[in-house]
């Protein structure tokens, strides 16, 4: 499981992106999202590449990463259904 941080920013993503790359050659990439408070764009496009090559599962999204994921139009990219 991959915990994400607070604030996943572009050096969060560029400190992360590796155990993404590392998970994604193996079964299914769970991602706890629950902590998440500030969510850039460079993190956003990981989340979205993870769920786009079917391994990327978030679990416990936090409201934050809810909201955001909303906001940008792709509740329907990162969840399997829409977030409540």
């Amino acid at each position: 499981m991959i915990k994400l941080p607070a604030c996943c920013d572009r050096p969060a993503a560029i400190a992360l992106l590796p155990e993404f790359v590392a998970a994604m050659n193996g079964a299914t990439i769970e991602i706890d999202a629950s902590a998440v408070t500030r969510l850039g764009q460079a993190f956003l496009q990981i989340l979205v590449g993870a769920r786009q090559t079917g391994k990327g599962e978030i679990l416990n999204a936090s409201p934050a990463l809810i909201e955001t994921a909303r906001l940008t139009g792709l509740e329907h990219v990162l969840f399997d259904r829409p977030a409540k």
